[in-house]
């Protein structure tokens, strides 16, 4: 047997993983031809064979699915190496990649990363503005922003602060309806809150109040779809402080009520952290959140 091309390998995976040459093409950015190739010249290399042809596409053989036990292992590793090579990196130019919120990427990073780029316009950023947990191991993101611990293997994650979060109304709503006098006046307006998320839901409960999802007059999971119905005049809603204070169309309502606080977390994977660059924008961050 010829010694195993960790191109081939790394074909087989796809291959296996989308069941077809064509999606393994896509996922590789390479061509189908090419995978085909390369999957040829593996089962020729070990005089085996890896997979059954069948109309809905490929499908891995008893042996195929032993090799592929043992070639993933390989290729986190190879993803290891690769972390390792580039968090060794001593050059501060390139690009960091940034994961944080709908809310955050959009109210709270921007003045911070602009800031950031008057200081070391050598950087460039990629701002993912999503909710999901992003894989940092997988190189999905090099940096997470996350309102709440990461619990990832391989992670290292630091609480940089704590956020007061406040509750708002537009001044022509409360034109319309009225202040509040007291929390529990809250049932009797229109709230603003999530479809499926049940972050306020809970803090209701923590209060004493039980409320359902169709307590909410209007309902988005996208923080940001959110608290702009509430700047519109829908009904009341909640937000961080630091965002809501910065929108003059709006009231806080209620600031000396107990409302439980969001923390920050900052993430990176333990390799890309010993990165200048990536450190640099990690410390930056936490900095500047911080405060």
């Amino acid at each position: 047997m010829n010694a195993l091309d960790w191109t081939h390998l790394q074909s087989f995976i796809a291959v296996a993983e989308a069941g077809s040459l064509s999606g393994a093409a896509r996922a590789m950015a390479g061509s189908q031809p090419t995978m085909g190739r390369h999957i040829a010249a593996l089962e020729q290399g070990l005089g085996l064979r890896l997979f059954d042809r069948t109309g809905a596409g490929l499908a891995l053989t008893p042996t195929g699915i032993e090799l592929l036990e043992h070639a993933r292992p390989m290729a986190r590793a190879a993803d290891q190496v690769a972390l390792v090579a580039q968090g060794r990196a001593e050059a501060i130019a390139g690009t960091v990649r940034i994961t944080a919120s709908d809310i955050v990427a959009t109210y709270i990073l921007p003045d911070i990363l602009a800031d950031l780029h008057g200081e070391a316009p050598e950087i460039q950023i990629e701002l993912v503005a999503s909710d999901r947990t992003e894989n940092l191991l997988r190189r999905d993101a090099d940096i997470a922003v996350r309102m709440y611990q990461p619990t990832q293997a391989d992670l290292i994650a630091r609480k940089v602060a704590e956020v007061a979060v406040g509750i708002y109304a537009a001044h022509g709503y409360l034109a319309r309806r009225g202040d509040p006098r007291v929390l529990g006046d809250l049932l009797d307006h229109d709230v603003v809150g999530y479809d499926r998320g049940e972050q306020i839901i809970q803090g209701f409960r923590q209060a004493g109040v039980s409320v359902g999802r169709d307590f909410f007059t209007f309902r988005s999971d996208n923080q940001v779809v959110a608290w702009r119905m509430v700047v519109a005049g829908w009904g009341i809603g909640f937000n961080q402080v630091r965002i809501g204070e910065a929108e003059p169309r709006v009231r806080r309502l209620f600031p000396d009520a107990p409302l439980p606080s969001l923390p920050i977390w900052l993430a990176a994977h333990a390799e890309l952290r010993t990165s200048r660059r990536v450190r640099r924008v990690f410390d930056f961050l936490a900095d500047r959140l911080g405060r």
